[in-house]
């Protein structure tokens, strides 16, 4: 929006020069040379306002391509560095989450981390497919624009967590409390959420239709006896 801000102002400001009135004359000769000019000028004038105006309408109304979220479709990920020995480890990120920056890939592909121990950290941008992160404490823990497909996060724990952008695509989330957690833009799609504790979890309007949909909405957590179904809201 600031890139369309900066554009349009550019063009409003050379558009403005160019109705700029000429300079008084004061000799008849010249005035009569500048009458033949004047109709021309008056003409690229109104062509130039004309044209400042639909690309300053165009930048307006039409909106910047989105980031990917989590109810885009399919990715494509590079191959897993397998010579990066150190890759399997939580890192917190301390670029801030909202855009998931990061000095580097962030791929936590088919780690063996079950049980680790996340709370309080800044996930925001990684990649899990394959991934066993079961048992895991991911309370308080930060996950925009995750891609958290086909992986186990079984019994894991992302109490007052936010999780926004993301997507659990295909992934075991057997007994996985999201007790006040925030699951904005988030897709379950695919996902077994059989037992999972979503009580007073922040879900929006589309995404929990979407998932009150899933078959394997049911159940009771083992934790914290939720019904898996009724902690949703989801009624019918």
């Amino acid at each position: 929006m600031v890139a369309k801000t900066t554009l349009i102002s550019l063009l409003l400001a050379s558009s403005t020069s160019a109705f700029a009135p000429p300079q008084m004359q004061t000799t008849t000769s010249r005035t009569t040379q500048l009458s033949a000019t004047k109709n021309n000028n008056n003409n690229n004038n109104i062509e130039i306002a004309a044209a400042t105006f639909a690309i300053a309408s165009s930048l307006l109304l039409s909106p910047l391509s989105a980031s990917a979220d989590g109810q885009t479709k399919e990715f494509k990920l590079p191959p897993i560095d397998q010579s990066d020995k150190s890759r399997c480890v939580l890192n917190s990120s301390k670029m801030g989450q909202a855009n998931a920056a990061r000095d580097k890939l962030y791929d936590l592909r088919e780690c063996p981390l079950s049980g680790v121990k996340g709370n309080e950290f800044d996930l925001s941008g990684v990649i899990m497919t394959g991934t066993d992160v079961s048992k895991a404490n991911f309370r308080d823990a930060q996950f925009s624009k995750g891609y958290l497909r086909n992986s186990n996060f079984d019994g894991a724990d992302f109490t007052n967590a936010i999780v926004d952008r993301a997507t659990f695509k295909g992934s075991s989330l057997k007994g996985t409390i999201f007790a006040n957690a925030v699951l904005t833009a988030t897709s379950f799609e695919g996902a077994d959420v059989e037992n999972a504790d979503f009580t007073d979890a922040y879900i929006g309007d589309f995404d929990i239709r979407n998932l009150c949909k899933n078959p394997t909405l049911k159940g009771e957590n083992p934790t914290t006896g939720a019904d898996t179904r009724l902690s949703a809201n989801c009624i019918n």
